[in-house]
């Protein structure tokens, strides 16, 4: 079992803010960009106006610069190379690129408030030395002049993806990191997820006319524009032409841009129109149906998690499978029509938890993907719920597979440093979702939908972090949930409940009940052989409190987590039970199901022997059975 070693961190609770009200930074870039599409690079100017929000005076910035892992013998590169179970989309690619195909993000010059700057550029992060110190409050502008290569297509970005998409401007520019209440992030890149400073972006781009920009943002000049985003004929075309897009209250920009794409306007008189971007063919058929599915899908995520509140959202062929961008997404085209939804649903539902409450996803990944994957799966059920065992039933597998196995890290591990994709995946994504889901077994299902929205409409345009939605459930339920997220983010530990024992006492049935590793709310259905059902419910001791549950459902003393067991007596004699469950909601992810149902024999002689269940480990191997009911010599209790 592995655990991480602070607390305070992994819930993201932060001492140095004590006393202080919430604050964040602001950043609004202005960017030129010359594109040159015969060599595949541009040069680049940026002004960045920096509002430090903070208490703290600055003496360095930093700067991402990603293209910069598309390099031989960068740190992503030696990731992918040495990691025991390598993207297959990446490999040893990187260590492949010539000179010309590498990503290279070079910084001519830096000015803050008109003055050099002193800049080292470390891989993948610009590290720069302030001439003057940034006082809490303090407005500075950085202007920048910088050229790019854009690299062949490998991760996420770059150009000539696998579906012969030009150009996929994901992570293209000199990104400042950001600095919140813990500090500075400045993360090199080998792979994962981003954070980014709330501001606005005015970016103008000049490339080949011939060339369909999508991004992020509105286009401010589309009746000199064409390609679809106006209706205006235009008479004159020159050989390059200009896009002007700006964006307000976002975190990051992408674009992309190819010669062949189809631009498709999708109204939604309820907002938002979709802006689909796809080469249209026999491989894209499905494209052309997309819009109705995302009117749906937007429709559904308004109503159950928060506004969304900008004007239009593309949806953009490219990339190398699916990612997020604020008000857009990349994705790749050639699909069959569930897999097309699939992915744009997920992607879509990121502009909540990624595009809106912008966690920091290399620290709380399973935020933004547990999240994601939560509400998609909600809203992928509706419309194909024939792929889906129940609604989150795949989270559920994915999670008990990795906690059986030797993989298996905690939730709070930082994202860059899973020992596998494998843990990081079913990590962010799967226990991601089990985690919320199973809040409704703990605090019920109308609590997590109040939870969901009231966590939207507090916490959008910041950056909260776990304990800010741990509050927020707690809130609305009354009930205390410190163990809950100390357990199943902070740890490896797992469910594991169980029936112990059976046996008739004086007339009743007496039942014992085993505890596993981690705490957990109980609840058994006790079926009659007359066809009867009595229902039961077991708070822990650390809730403070239990769920609203149905009147007829018996709500038993709590059980304390030091117990490994619970004794229960029913008025039911043994002989008129049938069955006993657990987890009769669904809504746990108990590791092991074996010893959590019993059937009792009809020919069971209660006066020589109680039941007694015993799962048994076959050659050290993490697979189980149950053991037919050993006959023991019966004891009392």
């Amino acid at each position: 079992m592995k655990r991480c070693f602070s607390i305070l961190l992994c819930l993201g609770i932060s001492f140095s803010g004590f006393g202080q009200s919430y604050w964040q930074q602001e950043a609004h870039y202005q960017m030129n960009i010359d594109f040159n599409t015969d060599n595949h690079q541009f040069d680049g100017q940026q002004e960045l106006t920096y509002i430090n929000h903070s208490p703290d005076t600055l003496n360095k910035v930093f700067y991402h610069l990603y293209f910069n892992a598309f390099q031989p013998g960068s740190m992503m590169d030696i990731r992918s190379r040495t990691i025991l179970d390598s993207d297959k989309r990446v490999g040893n690619r990187i260590s492949k690129l010539n000179k010309s195909e590498m990503g290279i993000q070079q910084i001519l010059s830096l000015k803050q408030n008109g003055e050099p700057l002193v800049f080292t550029n470390d891989g993948t992060i610009l590290d720069v030395d302030l001439n003057k110190s940034i006082l809490p409050g303090d407005t500075v502008i950085f202007s920048m002049e910088f050229k790019t290569q854009v690299p062949l297509q490998i991760r996420r970005s770059g150009r000539m993806n696998k579906e012969g998409i030009d150009y996929s401007m994901s992570q293209w520019y000199p990104k400042l990191c950001e600095y919140d209440r813990d500090g500075w992030h400045a993360n090199p890149y080998v792979g994962r997820e981003f954070y980014g400073v709330w501001g606005s972006f005015d970016v103008t781009i000049h490339m080949d006319a011939n060339y369909t920009i999508a991004a992020t943002g509105i286009l401010q000049n589309p009746d000199e524009i064409g390609h679809g985003y106006t209706n205006v004929l235009i008479d004159s075309v020159p050989d390059r032409l200009s896009w002007n897009f700006k964006a307000e209250n976002v975190h990051d920009f992408v674009w992309a841009a190819d010669p062949d794409y189809t631009h498709d306007i999708v109204v939604n008189d309820k907002g938002p129109d979709f802006h689909l971007f796809y080469q249209k063919g026999e491989k894209t058929k499905h494209w052309e149906h997309l819009g109705e599915y995302m009117i749906r899908t937007f429709e559904y995520a308004d109503k159950h998690f928060g506004k969304y509140p900008y004007p239009h959202y593309s949806i953009i062929q490219g990339g190398d499978g699916g990612m997020e961008y604020p008000m857009a997404t990349l994705i790749t085209g050639h699909r069959s029509l569930k897999s097309l939804v699939g992915v744009s649903v997920h992607e879509a539902m990121h502009s909540w938890y990624h595009g809106l409450l912008a966690t920091n996803e290399a620290l709380f990944a399973w935020m933004d993907e547990g999240f994601t994957s939560y509400a998609s799966n909600r809203i992928e059920y509706g419309f194909f719920p024939e792929d889906f065992p129940g609604t989150h039933g795949g989270s559920y597998k994915g999670y008990k597979r990795i906690a059986k196995s030797n993989y298996e890290e905690p939730l709070c591990t930082h994202a860059d440093h899973f020992d596998t994709n494998w843990a990081y995946g079913a990590a962010s994504y799967s226990k991601g979702v089990v985690i919320l889901d199973q809040l409704s077994h703990i605090v019920g299902q109308k609590v997590v939908d109040r939870s969901l929205k009231r966590y939207f409409n507090e916490w959008a345009y910041k950056h909260p972090n776990a304990s800010d939605f741990k509050r927020i459930v707690e809130k609305e339920s009354e009930i205390e949930l410190d163990w809950y997220f100390e357990y199943f983010v902070n740890s490896t530990k797992t469910i594991d409940y169980g029936i112990y024992e059976i046996s008739e006492n004086n007339n009743g049935t007496q039942i014992l009940l085993k505890k596993g590793e981690m705490p957990m709310p109980v609840e058994f259905d006790v079926v009659l052989k007359d066809g009867g059902v009595s229902k039961y419910y077991i708070p822990t001791v650390l809730m403070r409190g239990e769920k609203v549950v149905d009147p007829v459902v018996n709500i038993l003393p709590d059980w304390a987590w030091t117990n490994p067991y619970y004794s229960v007596r029913l008025k039911h004699a043994a002989s008129d039970i049938s069955e006993i469950q657990l987890h009769t909601s669904g809504h746990i992810a108990d590791v092991e199901p074996l010893n959590d149902k019993v059937i009792i024999p009809k020919k069971w002689d209660w006066n020589k022997h109680k039941l007694k269940l015993q799962i048994i480990e076959k050659k050290k191997k993490k697979k189980y059975k149950l053991q037919k009911f050993a006959k023991i010599k019966k004891v009392a209790l």
